[in-house]
């Protein structure tokens, strides 16, 4: 699978570790940046990630800053991305079967290394459910996201 990477400086220890985690399982990675601890924009590193989901050249994203919300607010803003921002794996479960999210959103400041590895090798190996129900509720998402952004193209 191939992966989108990016954080800001909050986020770089962690994302190197996920990074590390996710190429020894065999995944590509295309990380964005930041890589130090220099104060920096998260949106210069985040929304090209983002639009690269989006577009299809990577399959899921994830994106370490210092709560995780930051990530998700601008990642959100693009078309076709359903972030998430989780802080233990029962919320990563769960955005993936219940809602497909394609972004995982985690806080280099607020979740540990230990645990933001077990929500990032939880997110990747879940699969959203596929009972109607669950499909119906995505797809109204997904409809509200076409009519509301603006396509890439």
């Amino acid at each position: 699978m191939r992966i989108a990477m990016a954080n800001d400086h909050a986020g770089t220890d962690l994302k190197n570790q996920i990074k590390g985690w996710l190429e020894s399982q065999g995944h590509e990675v295309k990380d964005f940046g930041t890589y130090d601890h220099e104060s920096c924009d998260l949106s210069d590193f985040v929304l090209p990630a983002a639009l690269s989901v989006a577009k299809g050249e990577c399959d899921r994203g994830i994106f370490v800053d210092g709560v995780g919300y930051g990530s998700a607010m601008i990642a959100n803003k693009v078309r076709g991305i359903f972030a998430c921002v989780c802080q233990d794996p029962v919320c990563a479960e769960l955005a993936r079967k219940h809602n497909d999210a394609n972004v995982l959103c985690l806080g280099g400041k607020i979740i540990g290394p230990v645990l933001a590895m077990a929500i990032a090798q939880t997110w990747m190996a879940t699969e959203p459910l596929t009972a109607a129900k669950y499909v119906r509720r995505r797809d109204k998402v997904a409809q509200i996201d076409k009519e509301y952004t603006r396509s890439l193209t």
